[in-house]
């Protein structure tokens, strides 16, 4: 096979230590290989440094293990060329699984081009990153809180999320409160019910009737606390967000005039893909690299089932909200798109074609820099032409068994 790299390396990671091959030319057309191990503290992580750059090396590969090769990387990526590479993708030879092996076993698949490196977003983005998904996770565990919070209630025969829309809206809250003091009267608590929630009174006094103790309103007080600091930390996190986001605005603006897209989803699509759409030359390298496009499962000519790929979570939940949230918009081409999707494939396979038809508008916005051009909701009329559409539809009524005579809206 042809050398593509001649000065390359091959790095495997573990928690304490790193396992570094580099193949370099030797002697003659031979190739030189040598292997070395270094300690993953930072002190050796540096001597593994001036090693690569002593030896010239010009590429390093590792495999994306945990999160332990991130400071490798981090370390490297200013002074050559990094690949990190996907688990899947390095296959593994049979009887010989070490560590050693593992690392000359990368170098050669670098040394020859038969792999090809993630997406590793530069350090301004991949604190975005941290952020956005920090942030998500925050959102989450407030949720199981409440989760947690309305099992204690059913614990107690407390039906209170029979009747509010919300747990933790103000009048909740405030009933909570009361309960947790050692208010037990249905009536009384029934009554701190604000605006519309006080024409519910009489249900509200049947779903606080129950058997609410000191041991309930303990762990209740300790579940809210931890929705609270929930709250204040997601704060937190938005006004820092804030601040990082500020020289992508721009791209921010754009993302927000899709349908479905608010400003919060446009900021995680940001710190997933990044501002240089340039690092996926077609729209479809994009929608793959996300997971959000068919697979491919074809053998003998027949085609089995086709479902998604693997692709980053964080994106594709994102993309998730934005399509139900498009689904139903009025008069738009996704919504359009969806009702269309669903009648033949289903709900879920029309979000999934929603996320794809988002993520493909994307990709053209930020490399065209310009906005989402809506095709409107009467596009899939419109596209076969009025007339082609009018006469399937007389021929569906006559097959039905009924007389259609067709009169211009206006016509007297």
């Amino acid at each position: 096979m042809d050398v593509i790299h001649e000065r390359c390396a091959g790095i495997d990671i573990s928690k304490v230590d790193v396992k570094v091959t580099i193949r370099t030319p030797g002697a003659g057309k031979r190739r030189r290989k040598e292997t070395r191990t270094f300690s993953s503290m930072t002190s050796g992580l540096l001597a593994m440094r001036d090693w690569l750059l002593a030896e010239g090396i010009t590429v390093a590969g590792m495999e994306a293990t945990g999160a332990y090769w991130k400071p490798v990387f981090y370390l490297l990526e200013h002074d050559m060329e990094c690949w990190l590479l996907n688990a899947r993708h390095m296959k593994a030879v049979p009887g010989r699984k070490t560590d050693v092996k593992d690392s000359e076993w990368i170098a050669r698949l670098v040394e020859h081009g038969l792999v090809r490196p993630s997406f590793v977003p530069p350090e301004p983005i991949r604190q975005l990153r941290d952020l956005t998904r920090y942030r998500t996770e925050v959102i989450r565990e407030r949720t199981r809180e409440a989760q947690r919070l309305e099992k204690l209630l059913e614990d107690t025969g407390i039906k209170l999320s029979a009747v509010v829309s919300d747990l933790l809206g103000v009048s909740s809250r405030a009933m909570l409160a009361a309960l947790i003091t050692g208010t037990r009267d249905p009536h009384l608590l029934a009554d701190l019910a604000k605006g519309s929630m006080r024409r519910k009174t009489d249900a509200l006094i049947e779903a606080l009737t129950g058997h609410f103790t000191d041991h309930h309103a303990f762990l209740a007080r300790a579940m809210l606390d931890r929705i609270d600091a929930c709250t204040a930390m997601e704060k937190r996190l938005d006004h820092r967000i804030d601040e990082q986001i500020a020289p992508f605005h721009h791209r921010i603006d754009l993302l927000v005039t899709v349908p479905g897209i608010n400003t919060r989803t446009a900021q995680v699509i940001l710190a997933e893909i990044g501002d240089a759409i340039a690092r996926f030359p077609t729209a479809a390298d994009l929608a793959s690299w996300a997971g959000v496009c068919p697979g491919n499962n074809e053998s003998g000519g027949r085609k089995g089932p086709a479902r998604t790929r693997h692709g980053d979570p964080w994106l594709k939940a994102a993309l998730g909200q934005a399509a139900v949230s498009a689904s139903r918009t009025k008069d738009t081409y996704l919504a359009a798109r969806y009702r269309r999707i669903t009648a033949r494939r289903g709900k879920k396979r029309a979000l999934v074609a929603l996320q794809h038809s988002i993520l493909i508008s994307v990709w053209h916005m930020f490399t065209r820099d310009t906005e989402y051009a809506d095709l409107g909701g009467r596009y899939f009329i419109e596209r076969t032409g009025r007339a082609r559409q009018t006469r399937r539809l007389v021929s569906q009524l006559n097959q039905l068994g009924y007389h259609v005579t067709l009169q211009t809206e206006g016509a007297v």
